[in-house]
């Protein structure tokens, strides 16, 4: 049974996936402090820095933006170009891809992209890509040729996982949709004023049911009536399919935050020490440049002597609770983790495709490196929202959000 939670605690909207009454993951959304993820402005380019391949861009509220030009761009140029060129002064349509985070300012790209349930039109890249995760050959062949049919532009389209076994008609629609958005922005973009916001991307918890958890889902349950009607008119506009999945949790006795314990959930979830099932533990720390995660074999060999075998065996389900936590915390960047050391290498290879396995059901991409020489194993995980820990807050030993 899995469900997807969609309450509210004062200025906070947490939208909470539930897996067999197991919290696998949540997202805080302040909604006095809205993401600007997938927002579009008119830029204006203030610098360029060439020995890091980088511009820096002004966009609303005079807020400054990181563009890297490392990759091949296509800029939407509001003023007069006969090149593709960025320069100093001028004024281009950019995309927020990440918010600003302590000291870091947002990451911006000119690669404009829409996202659909099953589809993801991207600007300036034409060519059409499948979902690495989409494993089924025959399948992947019936959608690429149903991207022939798809409109064209100077853009290209992603088929996202949801994708599978989805009927012909239903994938057709939701391209011509994003295409037409598409042209719309590109049309009136240019002749919006310096700074303006061209395009608005959706709540977060709108994003979420959107963004691959609508087809594993069994329920979006919210107990918000004006969350309720949001959530409503959304999936009667994008996805009638999955409308009948939401329900409205009307017990006035009890709230979903309590009926589910989120905040006690919440609050162990930011605990440094994580204990396993063996007696093992995991310490979790997260740093400005990385992630430290240390296993530990605690409890698990009190009163026995060390075995290889007792060694794999934590660091077997380490390895599981480890891709519970990263997913949970949200924790990305760079990961290193440091295993209890192993003898044999049979062992090591063993826990290593263990761990990939685990990191690759990841709906955020998740990447495994390598094994140093001092059997550290080093992962990454794409940065895409907020680490929870930089969610909240306490205040007088209390949550707040």
């Amino acid at each position: 049974m899995r469900q997807l939670l969609i309450t509210r605690q004062e200025d906070a909207v947490l939208s909470s996936l539930f897996e067999e009454k197991e919290l696998i993951q949540v997202h805080i959304e302040n909604t006095k402090e809205q993401s600007k993820i997938g927002n579009i402005y008119v830029a204006k380019v203030k610098n360029i820095v060439k020995n890091i391949e980088a511009a820096f861009v002004e966009i609303e509220g005079k807020q400054m933006c990181f563009l890297s030009l490392r990759k091949e761009e296509i800029p939407i140029f509001c003023n007069q170009k006969k090149n593709s060129k960025i320069c100093v002064g001028d004024e281009i349509l950019v995309q927020v891809t990440t918010d600003g985070i302590k000291t870091k300012n947002p990451t911006v790209t000119t690669n404009l992209s829409f996202s659909g349930k099953y589809v993801v039109l991207t600007h300036g890249k034409l060519h059409t890509g499948i979902s690495n995760k989409l494993g089924d050959k025959n399948e992947r062949e019936r959608l690429r040729e149903i991207c022939k049919k798809f409109p064209e532009d100077t853009c290209g389209y992603i088929v996202r996982t949801n994708a599978a076994n989805v009927e012909e008609e239903l994938l057709m629609e939701e391209a011509q949709a994003l295409f037409d958005l598409y042209q719309q922005i590109k049309k009136t973009g240019i002749c919006k004023s310096c700074f303006s916001c061209v395009y608005q991307g959706i709540p977060e918890y709108l994003s979420d049911i959107r963004n691959g958890y609508s087809c594993e889902l069994d329920e979006i349950v919210t107990d918000d009536l004006e969350l309720y009607e949001e959530i409503k008119d959304f999936l009667k506009t994008y996805q009638k399919e999955d409308l009948e999945k939401l329900r409205w949790y009307e017990d006035t006795q009890i709230s979903l935050n309590c009926l589910y314990s989120l905040d006690t959930k919440i609050s162990k979830a930011l605990k440094e020490k994580v204990w396993l099932k063996s007696g093992g533990y995991l310490v979790i720390q997260p740093t400005e440049a990385l992630t430290v995660i240390d296993v530990n074999t605690g409890k698990a060999i009190s009163g026995k002597k060390p075995t290889e075998e007792t060694f794999l065996r934590v660091n077997t389900e380490a390895a599981e609770e480890i891709a519970k936590q990263l997913r949970l915390r949200n924790l990305s960047g760079i990961i290193i983790i440091d295993f209890i050391d192993m003898q044999k290498e049979k062992n090591r290879e063993q826990l290593i495709i263990h761990l990939s396995q685990l990191i690759q059901k990841d709906p955020v991409k998740t990447v495994f490196v390598d094994m140093t020489k001092l059997n550290l194993v080093e992962i990454t995980r794409q940065k895409v929202r907020k680490p929870l820990h930089e969610q909240v807050f306490y205040d007088k030993g209390e949550l707040q959000f």
